[in-house]
């Protein structure tokens, strides 16, 4: 079976370097159709992609810069922002310029039907996919789950914490995972929050008596909601001149696993300006059936069902909402 990978993934592979060391080894990766990655150099006038290969240069025309770029469903952006990245391809042939120079005739499009075909097609609901954020929007992180073929990652589907904007959790170019969510008409919706851990899973890392560090994430008139991991929060209790998105130290009161409720005290609050690390991931499989965030002996029962029916409800117990203190959490 072939692997596919979002771009950038195979530039610095043994595989694909071996495969642009001469002329000769081109030539044979053509004739096996295998998908290759370099760096796009220069977008033309015209749109046409200019690659570094080593040992030739390879063009990209427009049309084969993406799927749907003919057709005009894509928009020619999706081409002329791969300059300076590495760009994935299959050789469709060799030619020679006005200087009789040889240069390799190279399709992005053609490794991404490949990859869909081979690949997309074939994911199930709840498969754990790998995935490269591209750029970040208020309203989600469109994340490359292969050859440049992108996907949306909502933003309440990133964390169990509520953030204002995905830039909080990841950065351009942040290698991730993510969740196949549901499939329709070829069209994949993504989750991550479920790869993040469960409430019991999270809280094994905080003890009672303890003062460790947090993030405030809401205000209310009965507290604020701080953010102990990015699946795992608590409210505190008032406090003045505070606001959202500073770092917080805050005491940890008491801890009730069968309300999901962790009662924390303000020690200090204060601004800083921090990057997204990698996330942690608490599952490491392949595919997952169901997620279930709450304890066994919780009140309320929270979960996420991976349904591989149409317009299936996927969620039981609203994982987003489940009660005010779990709203921000």
């Amino acid at each position: 079976m072939i692997d596919f990978y979002p771009e950038g993934w195979l530039i610095d592979t043994i595989g694909n370097k071996l495969s642009m060391q001469n002329p000769a080894t081109l030539a044979q990766a053509s004739h096996d159709e295998k998908i290759l990655e370099a760096r796009a150099l220069v977008c033309d006038g015209n749109h046409n992609l200019i690659v570094d290969l080593g040992c030739m240069k390879g063009i990209i025309s427009r049309e084969d810069g993406a799927i749907g770029i003919k057709e005009g469903v894509v928009r020619d952006i999706a081409v002329i922002s791969r300059v300076n990245r590495p760009v994935c391809f299959v050789i469709t042939g060799f030619k020679k310029d006005q200087h009789g120079h040889t240069f390799a005739t190279l399709s992005r499009k053609n490794a991404q039907i490949k990859c869909m075909n081979q690949y997309i097609k074939n994911l199930k609901v709840g498969d754990v996919i790998n995935a490269k954020v591209t750029h970040l929007e208020p309203f989600g992180a469109f994340v490359d789950i292969g050859c440049g073929i992108v996907s949306l990652l909502p933003i309440d589907t990133i964390s169990i914490s509520r953030i204002e904007h995905p830039r909080e959790r990841f950065s351009v170019g942040m290698d991730i995972k993510a969740v196949v969510k549901s499939i329709e008409n070829d069209r994949i919706s993504l989750t991550h929050k479920e790869l993040l851990g469960t409430w019991a899973e999270n809280i094994e890392y905080f003890s009672v008596g303890e003062t460790v560090a947090g993030i405030v994430r809401s205000i209310e008139e009965y507290g604020a909601f701080i953010e102990l991991a990015p699946n795992l929060a608590g409210l505190a209790e008032p406090k003045e001149e505070i606001k959202p998105g500073q770092q917080a130290s805050v005491y940890i009161k008491n801890i009730i696993p069968a309300r999901m409720k962790i009662k924390l005290i303000i020690i200090d609050t204060f601004d800083y300006d921090y990057k997204p690390t990698p996330p942690n991931y608490f599952f490491t499989g392949d595919h997952m059936d169901k997620f279930v965030y709450s304890p066994k002996d919780s009140d309320r029962a929270i979960e996420t069902i991976f349904n591989s029916e149409p317009n299936a409800n996927n969620t039981s117990g609203n994982l987003e909402k489940p009660d005010k203190e779990l709203s921000y959490t």
